[in-house]
């Protein structure tokens, strides 16, 4: 298989306010089909997430108010890389978004964020981090985590 292009399908309960919720996180409406809609595209640099109401996958939201372990929600988790994770994480706070783990330097080389969906799907929004030395000797990778 040569893929072209991957898109994911979110699960949402309502598409307008996803729409809504999508805005606030930067993300800008593509499309929707329908009437009334029930399908449509958000689009951010050269990727796209389509949202769909009602079918196509799970959701749901957990009670867990962090998502650092990776358990509770029954959503889609995404990984969205970007240049700097602060300034999103700054933006999150001042549009009220939930923010279920705080930008963090994790052991794997990333330094990442989660923001949560109303309808329970988690983006892991992250930058590598730079190193302060060449890579030719081995890391030790005898640490636990979720990824």
């Amino acid at each position: 298989m040569k893929a072209k292009q991957l898109i994911p399908v979110l699960n949402v309960s309502d598409i307008q306010e996803s729409f809504r919720w999508f805005e606030k996180l930067k993300w800008k409406k593509a499309w929707d089909w329908g009437d009334p809609p029930t399908f449509g595209a958000v689009c951010a640099g050269d990727c796209t997430i389509f949202l769909c109401e009602n079918a196509q996958g799970g959701r749901g939201k957990g009670s867990n108010k962090s998502t650092e372990d990776g358990v509770g929600d029954q959503g889609v988790w995404l990984c969205i890389m970007v240049d700097d994770v602060d300034a999103i994480h700054q933006n999150c706070l001042r549009e009220n978004l939930e923010i279920t783990f705080p930008p963090t330097d994790e052991p794997w080389g990333i330094r990442e964020m989660h923001v949560r969906h109303p309808d329970g799907h988690v983006f892991r929004i992250g930058h590598a981090l730079e190193h302060e030395h060449d890579h030719n000797h081995p890391h030790d990778h005898n640490h636990d985590h979720h990824h």
